[in-house]
């Protein structure tokens, strides 16, 4: 495809979202880069946003090749599709929804959340950040058949990601990697997706499950007489940022630790 074709195929699609269900600051964005900033938009719309078998992770802003509202919305719906296919049989199906310290995290884990429960599908949400072991344990304790974590990983500030999970708690794998990617990449529009429920519908995880999955991680304690021999060894804990402060000194003070000193400059949730 030679630059002419390219720039053709990329106002195309952009003029597709403009044309589409989007918000208003989107489209002001979009058009901006059809006036300003062709380099930019090429940079945004010349793919589709790939779905893997790790699920999405792409730079956020606006467009088809860009972690935003709508490919997140259009690779839920994707999901949401296959799970009511995969579990027709059952009178419910329920995802658990988890999310970083990232920006925008929270409000991509909402539009999860939201977009699950339009489809009929019973949707959880943390209440604020979690590290993903906890959704892990979630989807198990509350018997769901799938799970998503908004995180980007090890990846700079300016990227988001979406990781699917399956009932065991484990991310997914064939057959229902392929299968999932499948049901995604048919979904042509944002317009195919149910972006219709109202957030009191979510149901909300918050302490009740963060005490139970606290307690099952001292029963992975191999040495319990060791932690209680030494229970005054000094530790210096930071999780730079992360979501690691939510869960990490609790649990190392259930294990029995009694000197643990937080850097508290890092205990701060910062996406940047």
């Amino acid at each position: 495809m030679d630059q002419k074709e390219l720039i053709t195929l990329v106002k195309e699609k952009a003029t597709r979202w403009l044309n589409g269900p989007i918000d208003e600051a989107s489209r002001e964005a979009i058009l901006h880069m059809m006036n300003h900033n062709e380099a930019e938009l090429i940079e945004s719309f010349y793919r589709d946003l790939e779905f893997g078998t790790g699920g999405l992770r792409g730079i956020m802003g606006v467009g088809t090749n860009r972690m935003n509202i709508y490919t997140v919305g259009m690779a839920t719906q994707g999901l949401c599709n296959y799970l009511l296919e995969q579990f027709s049989h059952r009178e419910e199906i329920s995802v658990a929804v988890a999310y970083d310290c990232r920006n925008n995290s929270p409000l991509f884990a909402k539009i999860t959340a939201e977009i699950c429960a339009a489809n009929g599908i019973k949707a959880y949400l943390f209440e604020s950040l979690r590290p993903t072991p906890e959704l892990s344990f979630a989807i198990r304790r509350l018997g769901c058949q799938s799970g998503v974590v908004i995180t980007a990983s090890h990846n700079p500030k300016e990227y988001n990601g979406y990781k699917a999970y399956w009932e065991d708690g484990g991310q997914i794998i064939n057959p229902h990697d392929v299968n999932i990617i499948r049901e995604v990449q048919n979904i042509k529009s944002i317009g195919e997706v149910k972006f219709g429920a109202k957030s009191d519908s979510i149901i909300k995880l918050g302490e009740e499950m963060d005490a139970l999955y606290i307690e099952e991680v001292a029963k992975q304690s191999l040495n319990p007489e060791i932690i209680e021999a030494h229970s005054d060894v000094k530790i210096v804990y930071t999780p730079i940022h992360g979501t690691g402060v939510m869960m990490v000194p609790r649990a190392l003070k259930r294990l029995g630790f009694k000197n643990i000193y937080n850097v508290p400059e890092q205990d701060v949730v910062d996406g940047n």
